[in-house]
């Protein structure tokens, strides 16, 4: 069969690989396949050192491989919500498939263009977009479609990962880890996306729909940041054999979907709690195979390009099915999506740590455990910390059973208006992730 022809638009980190590992193992791809990939044309801004492309067609303007009548897949790598956007549905229109590694992009605009592709008769592939090479959407979607997906769990994001592994392992303070991040390439220079839990959102986004039946809502998701954390949280949860990572959750309850990002202690005999530096890893939870981890690269040149050939692969051998018979793009038939709600971040229950600053006055440990008692929050354990006494106030760490988050905010309004002996309450969540 004559060779598909693919267009790559953006050749930077995950273009480059991807154009290196078609040229590279072409044979190997094309006897998975069934017929031979040929990139036929690139759009980029500027040369990539690292790719050796002589002869093959070049442009400055991404829409000329959308309207490229030669061009079979389009490969969607310059990342963004808004070009990108236009750009995927602009070839969708054209009758072109397409591969992305944009989790943005399907995180916000995925509804809409999964529902153009469906009129169209195209597939839309997206696993390089979570999880770099790890292939966990893959899993999801088609290893455990026997399933009913009760909860899953992720380290998605390997800049917090990295920031949180240097914390514990050398003791430093997060914004000297943070500035070394951005140095070796790992943060960008306006780490928000990475720091504050929003790139974690969106890929835990795509991976709640695919596990639960819903439309993508990354609007309802709760994100919270790790740049609050200091090295005393991080040495008082070794302290209690637990260990603090930058999880993304998503959990299915009676009453709605939890969909939630935020520094969470894990015990740390959990394999998920030592998934350590950028690397990534998501445990799921299902009820016939009980609980899987996916563990590997999150990032990077050649595994997030595995991903994209991986798809690239699978759209190849779809080409010549019947559209309605592929793989839905969200895991269920379009037409079969629920309507769970998504939770606020109020109603999701959890056990927590606190870290307490309180005055070392007898009484004061009384006051603080009347009031959680009356909020109906039971202590599993508490830790005082006399010998770090500072601005007349010692920490005092409290680990919680499980309780609906409101109860949490309510209590912790109530302590800190104990201002004459309490200071600041700091809160992480708790999963034991069993």
């Amino acid at each position: 069969m004559n060779p598909v022809k693919v267009g790559i638009c953006g050749l930077g980190t995950v273009g480059g690989g991807t154009f290196n590992v078609l040229q590279r193992n072409a044979e190997e791809i094309a006897r998975r396949a069934g017929r031979g990939i040929e990139v036929a044309q690139i759009a980029m801004r500027s040369p990539n050192p690292n790719c050796q492309i002589t002869g093959t067609p070049i442009t400055a303007d991404v829409f000329d491989v959308a309207s490229n009548p030669e061009i079979d897949i389009v490969i969607e790598l310059i990342g963004g919500y808004t070009v990108a956007r236009d750009l995927v549905l602009k070839a969708i229109d054209n009758g072109k498939h397409v591969v992305t590694a944009n989790k943005a992009l399907i995180a916000v605009h995925g509804n809409e263009i999964f529902a153009k592709a469906r009129e169209k008769g195209v597939i839309v592939a997206f696993e390089a977009a979570v999880a770099g090479g790890i292939p966990v959407i893959k899993a999801i979607r088609e290893g455990l479609s026997a399933n009913r997906i009760n909860w899953l769990a992720g380290i998605i994001n390997g800049t917090g990962n990295f920031i949180l592994t240097e914390m514990r392992d050398k003791g430093r303070a997060f914004p000297d880890v943070l500035a070394e991040a951005q140095a070796l390439g790992y943060a960008e220079a306006d780490p928000t996306f990475d720091v504050e839990g929003i790139d974690a959102a969106h890929k835990l986004t795509i991976l709640a729909s695919i596990a639960f039946g819903i439309p993508l809502q990354f609007d309802k998701a709760y994100t919270e940041g790790i740049t609050q954390l200091t090295t005393a949280d991080v040495n008082y949860a070794e302290a209690l054999g637990y260990r603090i990572k930058h999880l993304g959750v998503a959990r299915r309850t009676a009453e709605g979907i939890e969909l939630r990002v935020h520094p969470t202690l894990i015990p740390n005999d959990r394999l998920i709690a030592n998934v350590n530096g950028v690397m990534n890893a998501v445990m799921v939870n299902g009820d016939a195979a009980g609980s899987t981890l996916y563990y590997g690269a999150g990032a990077g040149m050649e595994p997030t390009a595995s991903s994209v050939v991986a798809d690239l692969v699978d759209v190849v051998r779809a080409m010549t099915s019947d559209p309605e018979n592929r793989v839905p793009h969200l895991a269920f038939q379009p037409d079969a999506l629920s309507a769970h709600p998504i939770l606020p971040i109020e109603a999701c229950e959890s056990a927590y740590y606190l870290r307490i600053q309180a005055k070392d006055h007898p009484g004061v440990l009384a006051q603080v455990a009347s009031i959680l008692s009356a909020r109906g929050i039971n202590i599993e354990s508490i830790m005082q910390k006399e010998a770090e006494e500072q601005d007349g106030l010692v920490p005092m760490i409290l680990l919680t059973h499980r309780v609906v988050e409101q109860r949490i905010d309510d209590a912790i309004v109530a302590l800190e208006a104990l201002q004459d002996v309490v200071g600041k309450v700091v809160r992480i969540r708790v999963e034991q992730l069993n």
